[in-house]
C-alpha cells in the first residue's frame, strides 16, 4: 500500500491539532443526535432533514407498516432508488442510485451496522449475500456528498441497513406469519441489560414454495429456505478517570437454500404462462453461508468534548450456485431469442425432445469470500470565535478476496429428466483468486454560521487489486498462478453540502462531490468517475414534509462489468469504458397526516422519480451485453424515467390499514433510442391492515401486488422473467 504512514500521520495529526487546540468548545454542537453512533450514518429522520446533503431515512415504525422481507420493496420509498426485480423474493437485490446502474447492487456501498457487508467490497462486489430485512430496525440512503462518510462508491452513494439494538429493559417478541405458497415468516428475539452487560438473540426463518412449477416434473420449482441467527452482547464501564466506555460483539450466521435460475422464457411461453420454468432448469438451485463477526467499542472522555469509535468486522461467505450455463450447440440467449432456428435446442430445455449425452450443461458456480477490516471515527468541536466547527475524522483498513473455484458438468434430458453424462473435476471451469487491500480515510466539518449551514468533506482511497489465475488442471494450485495481474489507484473525493435555513422547518440544500467506481482486480479499464451536483429544498412540518431536490451526474468515463446476471457473451469480470455520460432528473418525497375525527388519522405519502436525461454522449463498441455498439445519444438500460410511489392510509386507536401503489415506467433492455428492446410500465398494488389486540398482541396482514398483476420484471439475462404475482399472508406479532 503505497504512502499509508504518510496519510495516517497527516489524519492524526489534524485530529490532535484540533483537538488540543484552546478553542475547544465546552458542548459538541447542542449534543446532535447520539455525536458518533457507529452502527448508523443519519441516525434519525431530524438529522436527515438536518443533514447537508441528500439523505433518506427509513424508520421502524415505517418497516412495521407492511413487514416487507423485500429490501427492493422497503427501498422504493426514496426517491433516486432504482430497483431491479429477479426472483420476486428480494433474495438477491438489485439497487442503484441516481443512474449508477443496479445490477446486484455492485455500484453502490452496501453496508450493515456501519460496516461494509459485500461479500468483497473491492474485489467482487456483486451483493450475493444481502442482510435480511426482517431484523432490520431502520434503512438508511445517502445520496450526494452525504456518502463521502462512507465511501468508496460514490457515483450512485450507500445504504446502510441498521440492525435492532439492545433494548434498555429485558423484553421480547414473536412475529409469525404464514401466506399463500406455503410462504412462511417467523422473527424471535429477546433481549435487555442487566447492570452493565446487555445482551440480545435473534432468529429469523423466511421460506416458500414459490410461485413457479416445471409442468409435470416440479411444482415447487421456486422455493427457498432462509434461516438468520444473530447474538449481540455489551458491556459499558467507566475508567478511574470517570471516562465512559462501551463495547459490543455482534454474532451472525444466515444461510440460504433457494432453488433460483437464471433461465426464463421465450415471448410466447412466457404469454401462455409467466410461471413457468423449463425443464433443463430443474436442478438449479444456488446455496449460501455468511458469517459475521463485528466488535464495536466507543471512548467517552469525562472531561472532553470528544468521541472515539472503533470497529473491527470480519464477514466470511460461501455459495454455490448450481445452474444452467449453454448447450453443446448454442447459448441460451440465442436459443430463446429465436427459438425457431433453434428448434432441437429449444427442444431440449422444454423437455419436449430427448437429448444426446453432454448436450446440456450446469456450471457449479462456487465461491468463497471474506471481507475483513477496522475502522475508526473521532468527532470533536472547535470554536473560531462564535463560529462552531464539528469536525469528524476516520480510517478503515480493509482486506477482501473471491476465490473462484468453478466446474461445469454435462447432461442429457430424456423424457424431461435431466442425467448427468460427464461428472467434472474440480476448479476445471474457472480456478481464480482475486484480492484487495484498502487505506481510507476522510475527514469532515460541519460549520454553521447565522442560517447556512457548510459541510465540506474529503475521503481518500489507495487501493491495490490483485487478480491470480491458476491452471484449470491444477486444483490443489501447487504450480502457483499461471497468470497475475495487478493495478492500483489512489484518489481523492472531494465535495461539499451547503443548506439555508429559510425557517426552522424549511431550509435550501446544494451540493458538489466527486463520484467515484473502483476498477476491478486485474481491469484494464479506468476507474468510473463523475461531477455529481444537486440542489432542492426540504420542508418538516409537524404533520407534513417535502422534498425536492434535482440531480446532475455527469460521467467522465461510465464502466461497464460483465457478470452472469447481466447476460450476454463477455467473461465474466471484464470491464469496458464507456466514456462521457449524463444522467439527471428530479427527486420528490412529500407527505401529510390529515386528522379526520375521533382520533382518525389519513396518512397520505409520495415518493416520485423523474429521470430525464440518461444518455451515453459519445459513440464506442464494447462487449458489455446491455450496451453493445453505442452511438451518441443512446439511452442506458434499466433506467425508467417515471417512477413512484404512493400511499394512503387510515389509522385509528387500535387499528391501521394501508393502500400501496408502486409505478415502474418503461425501461429499455439494451443501450439504444428507438421503440425496440422496451419493456412496459406495471403498476403493482399493496395493501397490508393491523389490529391491537391487547397492549402486547398484535394481527397483521400484507397483500402483495392485490390485483395480481402480470409483467415482465427483467428481460436478463436470460430470456423474460415475470414480476412476483398476487400474494397474501396473515399473522401476529406478541410482545413479552
Amino acid at each position: 500500500m503505497k504512502n499509508h504512514l504518510t496519510y495516517c500521520f497527516l489524519i492524526v495529526f489534524v485530529s490532535f491539532y484540533q483537538f488540543f487546540t484552546p478553542l475547544l468548545a465546552d458542548d459538541l454542537k447542542a449534543q446532535k443526535d447520539n455525536p458518533i453512533e457507529f452502527v448508523t450514518v443519519i441516525g434519525s429522520r431530524k438529522n436527515a432533514f438536518d443533514e447537508a446533503g441528500s439523505a433518506d431515512y427509513i424508520s421502524v415504525e415505517d418497516l412495521e407498516e407492511f413487514l416487507y422481507t423485500d429490501p427492493m420493496r422497503v427501498l422504493r420509498q426514496a426517491p433516486g432508488v432504482y430497483v431491479q426485480e429477479e426472483e420476486g423474493f428480494g433474495l438477491r437485490p438489485n439497487i442503484g442510485i441516481r443512474g449508477s446502474g443496479a445490477d446486484r447492487s455492485s455500484r453502490i456501498t452496501l453496508l450493515e451496522d456501519g460496516v461494509l457487508i459485500a461479500p468483497a467490497p473491492y474485489a467482487a462486489p456483486s451483493a450475493y449475500y444481502f442482510p435480511t430485512q426482517q431484523r432490520m430496525s431502520a434503512v438508511e440512503v445517502l445520496k450526494g456528498p452525504a456518502a463521502i462518510r462512507v465511501g468508496s462508491r460514490t457515483v450512485g452513494g450507500a445504504i446502510n441497513f441498521v440492525s435492532t439494538p439492545i433494548p434498555e429493559a429485558n423484553q421480547g417478541n414473536i412475529t409469525a406469519l404464514l401466506g399463500t405458497d406455503a410462504t412462511n415468516q417467523l422473527l424471535a428475539r429477546y433481549g435487555g441489560q442487566s447492570g452493565k452487560f446487555g445482551y440480545l438473540l435473534e432468529f429469523t426463518n423466511n421460506g416458500s414454495d414459490g410461485f413457479k412449477s416445471i409442468p409435470n416434473i416440479k411444482a415447487d420449482a421456486h422455493s427457498f429456505d432462509l434461516q438468520d441467527y444473530l447474538a449481540k452482547f455489551s458491556y459499558n464501564f467507566e475508567s478511574t478517570q470517570g471516562a465512559s466506555n462501551h463495547i459490543e460483539l455482534k454474532l451472525s450466521k444466515t444461510e440460504q437454500d433457494a432453488d433460483s435460475s437464471y433461465l426464463g422464457l421465450t415471448e410466447s411461453d412466457f404469454s401462455i404462462d409467466p410461471f413457468q420454468r423449463y425443464a433443463a432448469s430443474q436442478l438449479d438451485n444456488i446455496k449460501t453461508d455468511h458469517e459475521q463477526i463485528q466488535v464495536n467499542y466507543v471512548f467517552t472522555p469525562a472531561a472532553a468534548d470528544w468521541q472515539l469509535g472503533v470497529s473491527v468486522y470480519d464477514n466470511q461467505f460461501r455459495r454455490n450456485w448450481y445452474k444452467l450455463q449453454t448447450t453443446a450447440t448454442a447459448s441460451l440467449a440465442a436459443i430463446l431469442d429465436d427459438p425457431d432456428m433453434f428448434a432441437v435446442e429449444y427442444g431440449w430445455l422444454n423437455g419436449a425432445i430427448n437429448s444426446p449425452d453432454d448436450a446440456l450443461e450446469i456450471r457449479a458456480n462456487k465461491r468463497e469470500y471474506y471481507g475483513r477490516g477496522i475502522q475508526s471515527e473521532i468527532n470533536w468541536e472547535t470554536y473560531f470565535g462564535t463560529t462552531g466547527v464539528v469536525w469528524n475524522a476516520g480510517v478503515r483498513f480493509h482486506k477482501d478476496q473471491e476465490d473462484r473455484f468453478q466446474d461445469q458438468d454435462k447432461f442429457k434430458i430424456e423424457n424431461g429428466i435431466m442425467q448427468m453424462t460427464t461428472d467434472a473435476a474440480p476448479g476445471s471451469q474457472t480456478n481464480r483468486v482475486s484480492n484487495a487491500e484498502v487505506f481510507a480515510a476522510f475527514v469532515e466539518a460541519d460549520i454553521d454560521i447565522g442560517k447556512w449551514s457548510f459541510k465540506p468533506g474529503v475521503r481518500f482511497e489507495s487501493i491495490d487489486l490483485m487478480r491470480n489465475d491458476y491452471a484449470k488442471t491444477d486444483p490443489a494450485r501447487v504450480s502457483g498462478p499461471s497468470r497475475v495481474r495487478e493495478n492500483s489507484i489512489d484518489v481523492l473525493i472531494p465535495g461539499i453540502g451547503i443548506t439555508y435555513a429559510l425557517s426552522d422547518n424549511l431550509l435550501l440544500l446544494a451540493g458538489v462531490h466527486k463520484g467515484f467506481n473502483p476498477p476491478a482486480p486485474g481491469s484494464a479499464s479506468e476507474e468510473e468517475e463523475s461531477l455529481n451536483i444537486e440542489a432542492g429544498l426540504r420542508f418538516d412540518g409537524d404533520e407534513s414534509y417535502l422534498e425536492a431536490i434535482a440531480f446532475n451526474n455527469d460521467y467522465k468515463n461510465i464502466v461497464g462489468t460483465v457478470t452472469a446476471s447481466t447476460g450476454g457473451d463477455g467473461n465474466i469480470g471484464d470491464q469496458f469504458d464507456g466514456g462521457e455520460a449524463t444522467v439527471n432528473g428530479l427527486e420528490l418525497s412529500l407527505g401529510r397526516d390529515i386528522a379526520i375525527s375521533n382520533g382518525l388519522i389519513m396518512p397520505l405519502n409520495l415518493s416520485h422519480t423523474w429521470t430525464s436525461t440518461f444518455e451515453f454522449d459519445n459513440s464506442f463498441s464494447s462487449g458489455f451485453g446491455p450496451w453493445g455498439e453505442v452511438i451518441a445519444g443512446d439511452e442506458m438500460p434499466y433506467i425508467p424515467t417515471q417512477q413512484y410511489q404512493a400511499s394512503i392510509g387510515l389509522e385509528g386507536i387500535k387499528w391501521s390499514a394501508k393502500l400501496l401503489a408502486n409505478y415502474t415506467g418503461e425501461r429499455r433492455t439494451r443501450a439504444g433510442q428507438d421503440n425496440i428492446d422496451i419493456l412496459d410500465s406495471y403498476l403493482v398494488w399493496d395493501m397490508s391492515a393491523d389490529y391491537q389486540v391487547k397492549e402486547n398482541l398484535r394481527l397483521f396482514t400484507r397483500l402483495e401486488n392485490a390485483f395480481d398483476k402480470n409483467y415482465i420484471a427483467a428481460a436478463r439475462p436470460i430470456g423474460l422473467r415475470p414480476g412476483k404475482p398476487r400474494s397474501f399472508v396473515m399473522g401476529v406479532n406478541y410482545q413479552f
